[in-house]
């Protein structure tokens, strides 16, 4: 049977479809441009998004297995009761959903508050899906790489609480396996929520101090002044979003993103391995200038 994947284009996605590869699983993919999918040539390429309707049934058609992955947008949640309405209505009862970590508790975050929204619909409807909540991806500090080692600070006001960061590789695997599980199990399998993150709960001063160890050369880690660093978002994103990420800022801040006792031995042993830790994604950062 088939295993389709959404979001199979971004960054957690290319993972997904990786790892089912690899694990010799059929695997089709739902794009928006498929001239611009360059997936290995045993996976079906499927044209259409999570607002056309008619392209996700014909996506769905001869699908056992799904794996949903909404991108932050300002539908997102529309996309997914869509995406999961439509998939209730062509049999697959097989389904891993790509949540986040705290959905229930950052409630004025507003793609997190989306995500706890669409758990809600998977428990009211009693659809067989497993829950996957990850924290803050490691891979996301990506995108101020060039402030860290141009300018000597670390600029995310992600505060003192700490935050479990998941790599998008354990992310990727997890998912992998849990939708194998499903798949292969001879009947559709309960609901299941599994935390994703990373082996340390890092703070701020904790990441920079990392960046300075790694670089050779004091990194700063100038605090929360999250009306900064909402302005500085606007240079890269729509204001909604900028407005979002300022709001979950403020809650890494006041909440702080920690894992609950067990997470990280649980995935340790679901991998067979250990977790990509921060400190590995930095140095090979530092390896590269």
């Amino acid at each position: 049977m088939t295993i389709l994947v959404t979001g199979a284009t971004g960054t957690v996605g290319r993972q997904v479809v990786q790892q089912l590869v690899e694990r010799d699983a059929d695997v089709r993919v739902l794009v928006r441009n498929p001239s611009k999918s360059d997936f290995p040539a045993s996976v079906s390429v499927v044209q259409g998004d999570l607002l056309d309707v008619d392209s996700l049934r014909s996506a769905y058609r001869g699908v056992s297995t799904l794996f949903l992955l909404n991108a932050v947008v300002a539908d997102e949640y529309t996309q997914a009761l869509l995406a999961l309405n439509l998939a209730r209505e062509a049999g697959i009862e097989r389904i891993v959903y790509l949540s986040v970590i705290h959905s229930d508790l950052y409630v004025n975050v507003p793609h997190f508050a989306g995500k706890y929204g669409v758990e809600r619909m998977i428990e009211q409807m009693c659809l067989n899906a497993t829950i996957l909540r990850p924290a803050y991806f490691i891979d996301n500090d990506l995108t101020i790489k060039d402030v860290v080692t141009e300018y000597g600070i670390y600029p995310m006001p992600i505060g003192s609480k700490g935050l479990a960061m998941v790599d998008t590789r354990d992310i990727g695997e997890v998912a992998a396996l849990e939708l194998l599980r499903r798949e292969q199990s001879a009947v559709p399998l309960p609901i299941e929520r599994i935390n994703l993150v990373g082996p340390d709960t890092l703070t701020g001063q904790d990441i920079a101090a990392i960046w300075t160890d790694v670089l050779g050369r004091s990194i700063a880690y100038p605090g929360e002044d999250t009306a900064t660093f909402e302005q500085n978002l606007l240079q890269h994103m729509p204001s909604w979003m900028a407005y979002d990420m300022r709001l979950m800022s403020e809650r890494f801040i006041t909440e702080g993103m920690l894992p609950d006792t067990g997470d990280v031995d649980r995935l340790t042993a679901l991998l067979d391995r250990p977790l990509y830790a921060y400190r590995d994604f930095a140095a090979q950062i530092a390896a590269s200038i």
